[in-house]
């Protein structure tokens, strides 16, 4: 027996026969599954632009995943292909936010694990990584950082601006300061109690202020 006829016996033999109704399973858990990764990351994006596109690539990296693993398991040599085809893609789409490869991960493992045949497992985990995202996001939520920009004309306007933005918030760093012949701008990272944010109307009231700003920041300072 030479090589030829140890590979045939031992890996062409093997190949397991096709079932529709197996193939129609999985691809429906990998349908259902890749929608609630679609609606976990829609419902927990915190970034500047949501992508549509990008969400639903989700749902199709589930479903194609699952076909690609169902094939593999189903054929030693196809898996062999498989490898050297797959091993020449690349990919040059820029992840924007470091949340998304996360979910592009648990659309590839829930394709894994559910075309290997444990969709229990799918199931479970993705219920489980759900739930934790969602908590995290929602207390993330409840503790918004802003950035605070106001122009002073003076060291006075500087003082009482300070004094009444660290009696009005949470937390209150200054991140800037920029003085020039026009005056003072001073940029800070803020928290706000309860969303209030009235207290920026008072601060463009004061004498020597020529404007004060509010924005929202998507990040994070390392204080």
């Amino acid at each position: 027996m030479n090589f030829g006829d140890i590979f045939t016996s031992s890996f062409l033999e093997s190949i397991s026969e096709f079932s529709a109704i197996d193939t129609l399973i999985g691809m429906v858990f990998a349908l259902v599954i890749g929608l609630f990764i679609f609606v976990i990351y829609k419902k927990t994006f915190s970034g500047i632009m949501y992508s549509t596109g990008f969400a639903m690539s989700l749902i199709g990296l589930s479903l194609v995943t699952t076909l690609v693993i169902m094939a593999v398991t189903s054929n030693v040599v196809l898996s062999l292909g498989m490898v050297g085809a797959l091993s020449i893609v690349r990919f040059r789409a820029a992840i924007k936010e470091p949340m998304e490869i996360v979910f592009l991960f648990w659309s590839l493992a829930v394709g894994i694990v559910i075309g290997a045949g444990m969709i229990p497992l799918a199931v479970i985990g993705s219920l489980i990584i759900g739930i934790i995202l969602v908590i995290c996001a929602n207390r993330k939520s409840l503790n918004t950082p802003y950035i605070l920009i106001v122009n002073c004309d003076g060291e006075k306007a500087e003082k009482s601006t300070l004094e009444l933005v660290k009696g009005s918030v949470d937390k209150f760093i200054v991140k800037s300061k920029t003085v020039d012949a026009s005056g003072i701008e001073l940029t800070a990272e803020i928290r706000v109690k309860d969303n209030a944010t009235d207290f920026v109307n008072k601060i463009n009231d004061i004498s020597g202020v020529s404007g004060a700003t509010l924005v929202t920041y998507n990040g994070d300072y390392m204080s």
